[in-house]
């Protein structure tokens, strides 16, 4: 009986021990550069290294560690939220752009060149199906947005057609923060 127990015994620690041992195990990457998915791997940015001031607020929207970065005007304020980014380099556009329109409950009209690759996709009015979430804060670069996403599936990963996408909470508190003219920085 006690040889039973002792078995027992070793299978719950092992089942315990085998719960654990992912966590240990390198994170999945899709990248072939190696960027992991997870928080750990957001690359920290110090707002000196892309502005000269800070100005209403200053955001740098990082596509390697896909993550956003957000400074307040003040100082005061910083903030990091997981992202999604363009699927290929092709359709990422890096450089200094700023926020000039916000848009709560946005609607969503395919560019052309979306539609040459996707001939189905049509006009999307504000709603659960529509691609921009929530809100949407338009750059001064045409048809380049920052947007929140209904499909919590896309962040973290490439699957933009250029835009940097935000879990809708997040988008929402972002958009809240951030004033026309807030300066953007892509890397």
């Amino acid at each position: 009986m006690s040889q039973t127990l002792f078995t027992r015994r070793a299978i719950m620690a092992g089942g315990t021990a085998a719960l654990f041992t992912p966590s240990i195990l390198p994170a999945e990457t899709d990248d072939p550069i190696g960027v992991r998915r997870n928080i750990t791997s957001f690359a920290s940015q110090n707002w000196q290294d892309h502005f000269d001031t800070l100005g209403k607020a200053a955001i740098v929207a990082d596509t390697t560690s896909r993550a956003l970065h957000f400074w307040h005007g003040d100082g005061t304020d910083y903030r990091v939220y997981p992202t999604s980014v363009p699927m290929t380099e092709e359709l990422t556009k890096r450089g200094y752009t700023k926020i000039v329109r916000k848009k709560e409950g946005p609607d969503w009209t395919p560019t052309a060149s979306m539609m040459e690759r996707f001939p189905d996709y049509k006009y999307m009015p504000p709603g659960p199906d529509n691609p921009l979430g929530t809100h949407a804060m338009y750059l001064d670069w045409p048809a380049y947005i920052i947007h929140g996403t209904h499909d919590t599936r896309k962040i973290g990963r490439r699957s933009s057609d250029g835009c940097i996408g935000l879990y809708n909470e997040k988008i929402a508190e972002l958009f809240a923060l951030c004033p026309i003219g807030t300066q953007v920085r892509i890397i």
